[in-house]
């Protein structure tokens, strides 16, 4: 398939524009940015590793605030639609999306493991924010696998309250809890 050819496919599935517009939807962004202001804040006040871990921190979520509204996912979802389509492999797409979804939970892990390794010294001060981490990219990860059993786990409801809600904001709300604990001990030593 010719990029072209797959650029006018995806289009003809997704388009850009708000993906959420909702009163959640704009919650869920404004959360997102205000941690991501916090994650700078503490990236400016860091030095040597956990400084880094900050700066990505700060950038994953700027990433997702944007994506958040423009549904890139679905446009990603889109595009393996259109590739299985036209390489034949649609029909077996849940035997990919499996695949996909176990190599993503694999490699996550294994970047999760790895950055704790090297943030070792520094763990107990960040340990909070990386389980936060942890659950925004598998949630983002199984969101774009478009996988049917994923989809209607994320809109079950529980007293109105959907579990997207909860795994996405319960992701970001870990990580604005650990750049809070971390600003307010700096602000205590002076």
């Amino acid at each position: 398939m010719s990029p072209s050819a797959l650029s006018t496919c995806v289009f003809d599935f997704w388009s850009p524009q708000i993906g959420d517009p909702t009163a959640i939807g704009w919650l869920t962004v404004a959360v997102y940015t205000l941690t991501a202001i916090l994650a700078a804040a503490v990236f400016v006040r860091q030095r040597g590793r956990q400084r880094i871990f900050w700066c990505g921190v700060c950038v994953l979520l700027f990433a997702l605030a944007l994506n958040k509204q423009l549904d890139l996912q679905s446009a990603l979802t889109a595009a393996g639609r259109c590739l299985s389509q036209a390489q034949g492999w649609y029909e077996d797409r849940r035997a990919y999306q499996i695949i996909f979804i176990i190599s993503f939970a694999t490699t996550s892990l294994v970047l999760g493991v790895l950055l704790a390794w090297i943030l070792r010294r520094h763990f107990s001060r960040i340990w909070v924010a990386l389980i936060g981490v942890t659950l925004l990219v598998a949630f983002v990860a199984m969101r774009a696998a478009g996988f049917h059993g994923f989809d209607r786990f994320i809109g079950f409801q529980i007293a109105g309250i959907q579990m997207n809600w909860v795994l996405e904001l319960g992701g970001i709300a870990l990580i604005a809890l650990n750049a809070v604990l971390i600003l307010r001990k700096r602000r205590r030593r002076y």
